[in-house]
């Protein structure tokens, strides 16, 4: 019994460690609050951001993601605060993560802030033994019913209205989700992140932002996340990105009103698995309110 539960999660752990650890996301620009923790404030507005990600669609037990966020400055003060919920499935694993953000920002110049934060997680994992079909039941397997771990994370983000740079690592506690004779076959890693972007004007009606992220986890490649997007007249949003060595990307978004912006994103691979999806999209609203335009704050890009 313990052999056939070994090769059905480890062929789910080799999925989630060659193609993501963390939930992975294509429009990561305007979801940074998920993986560095400083950011939470630097709007400069209490902003409301919902995703929803369904990849590889076609390919049976393929990561679902769901996340909810808030973050806002604190009035009068460089402290920034958030909250981030995140349901992600993949296969017979299900894993909720409920964390907290606390920033703090030193503005360096007029034009230039300094933000440093921590992240503190609750996750819940969650393994569906009746999607394993087993032939035998393990009684070892209904520890890990909604198994609790914390964790906790930090972030540092520099940023002005043209351009930022950010270095975070979400969680720094590795959390073994499965063991047989004491070894890990389910092990969740420290991810290592560095964010960049900048935007240019290119004329009065358009403008252009080249973005970047990395992620870098023991054990698998490093990715490697290039886009460039076009605004017009700061309204209407189109791009394209490249995730080396795994999919191409498509983003469109448009800014309805001063407080809703909504993007869409389609991903098709560049590896084997093209041949069992149809590819992947990613759908997301942000909503912001009581906008402080006191604060140093880079508007709809980022």
């Amino acid at each position: 019994m313990k052999t056939i539960i070994y090769t059905i999660v480890l062929l789910f752990t080799t999925i989630v460690s060659l193609a993501q650890q963390d939930a992975q996301f294509t429009q990561y620009m305007y979801n940074t609050i998920n993986i560095n923790p400083a950011y939470a404030g630097s709007r400069g507005a209490l902003s409301i951001f919902a995703l929803h990600r369904a990849q590889w669609v076609g390919l049976n037990g393929a990561p679902v993601t769901n996340a909810l966020s808030v973050n806002t400055p604190l009035k009068n003060s460089r402290v920034g605060l958030g909250l981030t919920i995140i349901n992600d499935k993949i296969g017979p694993v299900q894993e909720n993560m409920i964390s907290g953000d606390f920033s703090y920002t030193i503005p360096t110049s007029d034009q230039v802030s300094l933000s440093f934060g921590i992240k503190a997680t609750a996750n819940l994992f969650d393994l569906d033994v009746a999607k394993l079909n087993p032939v035998d039941d393990d009684p070892a397997l209904h520890d890990y019913n909604n198994k609790f771990s914390p964790n906790i994370g930090v972030g540092v983000y520099l940023h002005s209205q043209k351009a930022y740079v950010g270095l975070s690592v979400p969680n720094f506690i590795e959390t073994n989700r499965y063991d047989d004779n004491e070894v890990a076959i389910f092990k969740e890693k420290i991810n290592y992140y560095l964010i960049a972007g900048y935007i240019l004007d290119l004329n009065s009606t358009l403008k252009f932002k080249p973005a970047l992220l990395t992620k870098l986890v023991e054990g698998a490649p490093l990715q490697v996340d290039l886009s460039g997007a076009l605004m017009f007249n700061e309204k209407l949003t189109i791009g394209l990105s490249y995730r080396w060595s795994a999919a191409v990307s498509a983003m469109v978004g448009f800014q309805i009103s001063d407080a809703i912006y909504i993007g869409y994103g389609y991903d098709l691979e560049t590896t084997r698995l093209d041949n069992y999806n149809s590819g992947s999209h990613e759908i997301f609203l942000r909503y912001e309110l009581f906008k402080n335009n006191d604060k140093i704050t880079t508007q709809r890009f980022f």
